[in-house]
C-alpha cells in the first residue's frame, strides 16, 4: 500500500477516553469477581482494550508515535504485574517511571537538532513555521526565539515530572491489595479512572499554558495575528 492511500488521522478523543480509560476501569471494578469474569480474565480484557486500540491506530495510521509506544509499554507492564502477581510496589515505580523516561527525553531533545517541544508544538501541522521563520529573520530575533523555545521545552520537562510524581503518589495511596486478586483489579480500575481528573487534565493546562507561552512569543517577535501564524489548513477553518 503507498503512503498515499494511509488515511488522515482524525483526533477522537472521546473515543480515546472511552476505550483507554472509562471501558477498562468499569471492567476492573465490576468484572473482576469470581461470579463474572474473575480477576485474570477481567484484567487480561481491560488490558487488550487500550492495547487492541493502540495498535489498530499503529497499523491504521502508520504513526509511529514515541509517546503512544511507551504507553502500550506501559499498558504490558501492568499486566505483567499483575499477571506474575509481583508486589503492588512495582506498579507505583512502573506508574512514575514511565512519564519520567518522557520527561527525560524531552530534556534530552532539547541538546540535538529536533527538541520534542517543536515536534509537538512548534510544527507545520499546527503553525506556519516557514512564514515564522521568515518574520523572526527579518526581524532579527532568532536567536531570541530559540531561546524562549529552550525555555519551553523546560515547562514541557516539568509537566511529565509533575506527572510522574503524580501517578507515584496516586498508585501509592489507592493500590495497597495484592496483585492477581479481585482487590488489586479494582483498586488499579480506581486509580485508572482517578488518573483523568487528577493527572491528565492537569497535565493539559499546563500544555496548553506552555502553547500560549510560545504563541504569545512568536506574536511579540513577529507582529502576526494568531489566524497569521496558524498553518494554511488551521486558518482556512
Amino acid at each position: 500500500m503507498s503512503g498515499s492511500h494511509i488515511p488522515d488521522h482524525q483526533p477522537r478523543p472521546f473515543v480515546d477516553l472511552l476505550v483507554s480509560i472509562v471501558a477498562p476501569s468499569l471492567i476492573l471494578m465490576k468484572l473482576s469477581g469470581d461470579e463474572h469474569l474473575g480477576s485474570v480474565n477481567a484484567l487480561l480484557l481491560a488490558l487488550a482494550l487500550p492495547l487492541g486500540w493502540g495498535l489498530f491506530e499503529l497499523v491504521k495510521y502508520r504513526k509511529k508515535n514515541f509517546i503512544a509506544v511507551l504507553g502500550m509499554i506501559s499498558v504490558g507492564l501492568t499486566g505483567g504485574i499483575g499477571l506474575l502477581e509481583l508486589d503492588a510496589g512495582y506498579l507505583a515505580i512502573k506508574e512514575a517511571a514511565i512519564p519520567a523516561i518522557i520527561g527525560l527525553a524531552v530534556l534530552i531533545s532539547t541538546q540535538t537538532r529536533y527538541p520534542l517541544v517543536r515536534t509537538l508544538l512548534y510544527n507545520p501541522n499546527v503553525l506556519n513555521v516557514d512564514k515564522i521563520h521568515t518574520a523572526l529573520e527579518k526581524n532579527n530575533s532568532t536567536a531570541e526565539f530559540e531561546g524562549r523555545l529552550q525555555k519551553a521545552s523546560y515547562f514541557f520537562a516539568g509537566t511529565f515530572l509533575f506527572s510522574s510524581i503524580m501517578n507515584y503518589v496516586l498508585a501509592k495511596w489507592i493500590v495497597v491489595s495484592p496483585s492477581g486478586t479481585e482487590a488489586f483489579n479494582e483498586e488499579l480500575g480506581r486509580m485508572t479512572l482517578l488518573s483523568y481528573p487528577v493527572i491528565a487534565i492537569p497535565s493539559m493546562v499546563m500544555m496548553m499554558l506552555i502553547f500560549y507561552y510560545l504563541w504569545r512569543t512568536i506574536r511579540r517577535l513577529t507582529g502576526f495575528t494568531l489566524e497569521e501564524a496558524l498553518a494554511p489548513h488551521l486558518a482556512e477553518k
